[in-house]
């Protein structure tokens, strides 16, 4: 990879951990992708700032409390502390889908709070995902955009035949391993 980014922006369920079709509402139903946790530490020992953005509408439609996601948040945060990482940031946006709010991806508010935390260009950022709403997210703010193939990143991949913008992977750690040049 040719380019540095200061800041990659991670979906969570289905790039960091399996998604189980339905809502993780609890930490025991967490559970990281294998590689994932490790591929966020390389890219913390690379210097690059790490932001989680996910779309939470468990919290919106009423299946989990925000006690309950922070739950499933500390355990992420804990699970990467065992091997030496961390996430610099977890923003996310708590609405049911039909609130239309500006921060719910394909949205780009969640992306340029990430970005103006942490002072860096579109130029200099990338988004890594599994979904259309990932995908288009990035393509809506301008920055790199990545798809990985876990979670729904095969179906994502069908919807974008032909017109691709974004760099693809199998999964979070092959995504890193091409960010970081590995």
């Amino acid at each position: 990879m040719t380019k540095h980014y200061n800041l990659i922006l991670l979906d969570r369920d289905g790039v960091i951990n399996f998604d189980n079709e339905g809502y993780i509402s609890h930490p025991d139903h967490w559970q990281a992708i294998p590689g994932s946790l490790k591929a966020i530490a390389r890219l913390n020992q690379a210097g690059i700032k790490v932001v989680v953005v996910s779309n939470q509408s468990g919290l919106g439609r009423g299946l989990f409390t925000e006690s309950q996601l922070n739950a499933v948040h500390q355990k992420m945060h804990d699970e990467l502390a065992k091997i030496g990482g961390h996430l610099d940031a977890i923003l996310y946006c708590p609405h049911h889908p039909n609130e239309q709010c500006q921060c719910r991806k394909p949205n780009t508010q969640l992306l340029t709070m990430a970005q103006h935390q942490f002072n860096v260009s579109k130029d200099n950022m990338a988004i890594i995902g599994d979904s259309e709403c990932d995908v288009l997210a990035g393509k809506n703010l301008g920055c790199d955009t990545h798809l990985v193939l876990t979670g729904h990143g095969n179906m994502t991949l069908d919807l974008f035949k032909g017109g691709h913008y974004f760099s693809v992977h199998d999964n979070l750690e092959k995504a890193v391993n091409y960010i970081l040049g590995t």
